[in-house]
């Protein structure tokens, strides 16, 4: 009984508005106090467990990272180099905005901060250029989602702490997916762009060739330098994520030289406060995994699960439809230290890698970013262009096809997310 008043609790205050990591906090609060009150006692402990972690230290420092690359000028660079790759494919600013969020969500490691800092230059761009504003907007959110699959990616991050799966290896792991999104939306662009004459609209490329190499290699040279340290165990995923900062802070104030102390400081405080959110998320949830497990809860859903005469194949594709229906209503960390607890034991003993398992949460969620009413993407994307959220969802629809169609060949086809880690270590 004071389990399902758990969950009743849990909805209620998600229901009322309530932020997620303290919905997850009150709920177990009550059930401590219905259950046994001197139990309270053990809510410290189980937050602070829930965050005592070597590999959450990487997460503050990819995070700031991203923010010293994007205050450092690195956005307007990206979009310059991108529209060089682009042109002799005939690409119009859609291909652009595609292959920009392919390289931006490479060093940001974060989807919304991709849709953010691209959107806010692309989408008035593009809408001036001559495109229509649903279709700016439907590619730029769209087209974001790549950021938390392509590495570094602060999911990735939080499931290896959760798992204990090997950070290098679910990087590497994200490589193929990301790719293949990015391949799949430049496609459906393409067709787009071929039936309304998009393809004709070119934008000017600011400054020489030569130095918008450069200044797009530069850029690129973090993700690979991050995936590379970390993959073949140069540094661990922190040291390599503090490094990172380091090249970030060189480039931004000496290369680029458009990083201030002002903008040091803005990035500062913005890393502080989106850590803040997702340390209180995370050590709540924590006390919310504590209560199902001594209830034996993963435990009874395993043995459900195992001992019922379901195709495996069904339960990966119900597993699927339960990643897209919880990324609809939940954010993606909260999901994450939720799922990953109660069903990797059960799906790796029906044949799923862990790392397969820790791809298909990824991608599966980072198409709930795009779905209302709780998709971050979604909401910045509305607010950078004006529409509604209901119009920028219906606008992203067709390139979520292709997240959607990945996601099937990530969860049965476990070559997509385990070929690269099984070649490379």
């Amino acid at each position: 009984m004071n389990l399902a008043l758990l969950f009743i609790a849990l909805l209620a205050f998600i229901f009322i508005g309530v932020p997620i990591g303290y919905a997850l906090g009150g709920a177990g609060i009550i059930y401590f106090l219905l259950e046994n009150p001197t139990f309270l006692m053990s809510v410290p402990q189980r937050v602070f467990s829930g965050l005592n972690s070597y590999i959450l230290i990487a997460m503050p420092l990819f995070m700031l990272s991203g923010e010293l690359m994007n205050h450092g000028g690195l956005t307007k660079r990206l979009i310059n180099f991108a529209l060089l790759i682009c042109k002799p494919f005939r690409g119009g600013l859609g291909e652009v905005n595609v292959v920009a969020s392919m390289i931006f969500g490479g060093i940001t490691g974060s989807s919304v901060a991709d849709t953010s800092a691209l959107g806010s230059i692309l989408i008035p761009d593009m809408v001036e250029k001559g495109y229509s504003r649903d279709f700016s907007t439907g590619v730029t959110v769209a087209s974001s989602t790549v950021g938390m699959i392509i590495p570094p990616s602060i999911p990735m991050l939080m499931f290896a702490m959760v798992s204990g799966v090997s950070v290098g290896k679910l990087f590497m792991g994200g490589v193929i997916p990301g790719v293949l999104i990015g391949l799949f939306q430049l496609i459906v662009v393409w067709v787009y762009s071929e039936k309304h004459g998009y393809h004709e609209i070119h934008a000017v490329i600011e400054g020489s060739r030569g130095k918008v190499v450069i200044d797009g290699l530069i850029a690129c040279l973090m993700p690979v330098m991050i995936l590379v340290f970390t993959t073949f165990g140069i540094t661990t995923a922190s040291e390599s994520a503090a490094v990172a900062v380091l090249y970030a802070l060189v480039v931004g104030k000496f290369i680029y030289k458009e990083l201030k102390w002002v903008h040091i400081v803005a990035a500062l405080k913005k890393t502080a406060i989106m850590t803040a959110t997702i340390m209180v998320i995370g050590g709540f949830t924590n006390v919310f995994t504590y209560i199902l497990a001594i209830k034996q809860v993963p435990l009874a859903i395993a043995n459900a699960i195992l001992s019922s005469n379901i195709p495996v194949w069904v339960i990966f594709l119900l597993f699927d439809v339960l990643i897209l229906v919880l990324g609809t209503f939940l954010d993606v960390v909260p999901c994450i230290l939720l799922i990953a607890p109660i069903l990797l034991p059960v799906m790796t003993k029906l044949g799923m890698t862990d790392i397969t398992f820790g791809m298909v949460l990824v991608v599966g969620l980072a198409i709930g970013l795009v779905t209302p009413p709780v998709g971050m993407c979604l909401n910045v994307g509305s607010k950078i262009s004006g529409m509604s959220i209901v119009s920028v969802f219906r606008a992203s629809a067709p390139f979520l096809i292709c997240n959607l169609c990945v996601l099937l060949m990530v969860t049965f086809i476990p070559a997509v997310s385990n070929f690269i880690p099984s070649l490379l270590l």
